[in-house]
């Protein structure tokens, strides 16, 4: 009834919508002048790289500030924090999707692309935002869901009526096997299979997510000018970029050929076309339009990332790799990633570290620990605690000293941690699925050893609502919120660490200071140092005379950095998470971590 409800608010705002999805020439004159205009202005291989001297800040709109007393987070109430996101001093928001949703994925299953969910507020919200946003030189980034839509899009609607209407290859739709089984044995990343019957089209359709997720058939053309379009009329709005979900998964392979295992993900990813479409989407609409983009890559590598984002190849600017966020997974474990270990901090380094020298020169790192499918990572490989200051600042040092640009997940500025609920009280799709196929279904974990793993890396983890107060529901709502804030609010919150001595908001401004004034974050080169020391990550930036040394001891052991390696002279201590660090020498405290210039 509430989705009815919104779907019937959306669409009675926008004239004829109907019509206008089915229109496969919809590109209004406006648009098109618009884009002819900047086709001309633009010079190939002379698209502004801001985005190379950016932070970027994650807002997870649902949970970041709700204006009206709803429950859920709105776009008025990102507007009403952009002082502060200002005094933190980031360059661009990314926001999670905003657009026409049922919700069964937390917006990640669009209705309408070019709708804003009145669970949000409306267009004219976004556009207030965008505007706002600009006058504080903030840019705006959108979500951009191109590998499947809500089975509640019109698209899918018509598509499902049957074999011989213009949308009905606007998905990927298979026969039965002659048992009536699935096409294949592909297997979805919520659990189970990745086909679902449907009975009206009498045929099987592929959803690499939820069954309400319907993978978009990119091999037609028309799919792929819907999309395009879209873009194009974000930018007439003001968008500057995209943040774009599973790109690398667009493209299928046609022979729909088995798994090795059954109902494992392995195909999803760098299908036979995949570079083909997203150049095309770069000749179309990123280069044209000036517009910036991270994909999620999930399955790219440090050898191979340059495909994606060098720019002779004109594809993406940067991708937001998943290797290093896999160091406390077991590698080839029937149960996925709900299968852990303790963290590999060696690994950790090893990863990085080959991500900073194979991108040198031939494209740019994204930078990042949390977001909104990641925990709050010092939950998750430090100590939240007796150390939460200190662990939050060390994993950012490390972090925001690498060359490539900085993203902060909201909250992440503040230190919150991952909740530790009971299972019936999280409420993420993948989540509730995998726990079906897994402890109910395949019965390979106990219920027990899920949930240990949920609380360390289940995606709710960074969905609980932003903690601005100490007063009721953190100061997210004065309604019932959606979905349960972290019982730890009254004692972490932005209005008390703004307060605090030692704080982690000022000192993440600090590093955002640094990333503006110092040129040799940009431009610098990276050496590891120590890369074998199980508590130590430290590495070298050089630029002309100009070297700085960038160290945390990841442990609560108390580690002589002389025992391990020869101390050089320290000529100014450029930032410390521990106010007293003056040299080298001194014994380095747990999660201590500094940057000087030596």
């Amino acid at each position: 009834m509430i989705l009815s409800a919104r779907l019937s608010v959306a669409y009675g705002k926008i004239p004829n919508l109907h019509l206008r999805l089915l229109d496969a020439k919809n590109t209004s004159t406006e648009l098109n002048s618009h884009l002819n205009i900047l086709k001309g202005e633009k010079v190939k291989n002379m698209r502004d790289k801001w985005w190379q001297d950016a932070v970027i800040y994650q807002v997870y709109p649902k949970s970041f500030n709700d204006t009206t007393g709803s429950g859920y987070g709105d776009i008025t109430g990102i507007i009403e924090k952009l002082p502060y996101l200002e005094k933190l001093g980031v360059d661009g928001l990314w926001l999670s999707p905003v657009y026409l949703s049922p919700q069964v994925d937390n917006g990640y299953d669009i209705t309408d692309y070019r709708v804003i969910d009145t669970m949000f507020g409306s267009n004219e919200d976004m556009y207030r935002l965008i505007e706002a946003a600009h006058d504080k030189n903030i840019k705006i980034i959108m979500d951009f869901v191109a590998n499947h839509t809500s089975d509640q899009c019109v698209w899918f609607q018509e598509s499902r009526k049957g074999t011989d209407n213009f949308f009905s290859d606007f998905y990927i739709w298979q026969d039965a096997k002659p048992d009536g089984s699935e096409p294949n044995n592909w297997g979805s990343s919520f659990g189970g299979s990745a086909w679902t019957w449907d009975e009206k089209r009498e045929q099987y359709y592929l959803h690499y997510y939820a069954a309400e997720q319907p993978d978009l058939n990119w091999e037609n053309p028309h799919v792929r000018a819907y999309i395009y379009d879209m873009m194009r009329f974000w930018k007439q709005k003001g968008v500057d970029g995209w943040r774009m979900d599973v790109i690398t998964s667009i493209s299928k392979d046609q022979d729909f050929p088995d798994n090795a295992r059954d109902l494992t993900t392995t195909n999803q990813q760098n299908g036979p076309r995949m570079h083909e479409f997203i150049h095309e989407m770069n000749q179309e609409i990123l280069t044209p339009l000036d517009m910036m983009t991270v994909g999620e890559s999930p399955a790219a590598k440090s050898w191979d990332a340059w495909e994606l984002v060098s720019p002779e190849r004109e594809e993406l600017d940067m991708i937001f790799t998943f290797e290093h966020m896999h160091i406390d997974r077991k590698a080839g474990d029937v149960n996925g990633r709900w299968a852990l270990q303790d963290r590999d901090l060696v690994k950790l380094k090893d990863i990085l570290s080959n991500w900073q020298l194979e991108l040198r020169d031939k494209g740019w790192n994204a930078l990042y620990f949390e977001n909104h499918d990641r925990a709050r990572v010092i939950s998750r490989w430090g100590n939240d605690t007796t150390y939460r200051y200190e662990c939050a600042t060390a994993f950012a040092t490390i972090l925001h000293g690498l060359q490539g640009t900085p993203f902060i997940y909201q909250g992440e500025e503040i230190g919150m941690t991952n909740p530790e609920f009971e299972l019936g009280e999280y409420v993420d799709i993948e989540l509730k699925g995998n726990y079906q196929h897994f402890v109910v279904e395949q019965q390979t974990m106990t219920q027990a050893d899920f949930l240990a793993a949920v609380h360390k890396i289940s995606r709710d983890n960074a969905r609980t609502p932003m903690q601005w107060d100490d007063s009721e529901n953190a100061g997210f709502t004065n309604g019932t919120p959606w979905f349960k804030v972290n019982p730890n609010y009254p004692d972490i919150n932005v209005a008390k660490d703004l307060k605090a001595e030692k704080s982690v908001f000022k000192y993440y401004q600090e590093l955002i200071r640094l990333r503006k004034t110092e040129d040799i974050l940009k431009t610098g080169t990276y050496k590891l140092l120590l890369p074998e020391d199980e508590a130590i990550f430290a590495y070298l930036r050089q630029n002309g005379s100009k070297t700085w040394l960038v160290l945390a001891n990841l442990s609560e052991n108390m580690i002589k950095l002389e025992e391990l390696m020869p101390l050089p002279d320290v000529k100014a201590t450029v930032i410390a998470n521990y106010c007293d660090r003056t040299n080298l020498s001194e014994t380095l405290r747990a999660y201590e971590a500094v940057i000087v210039e030596i």
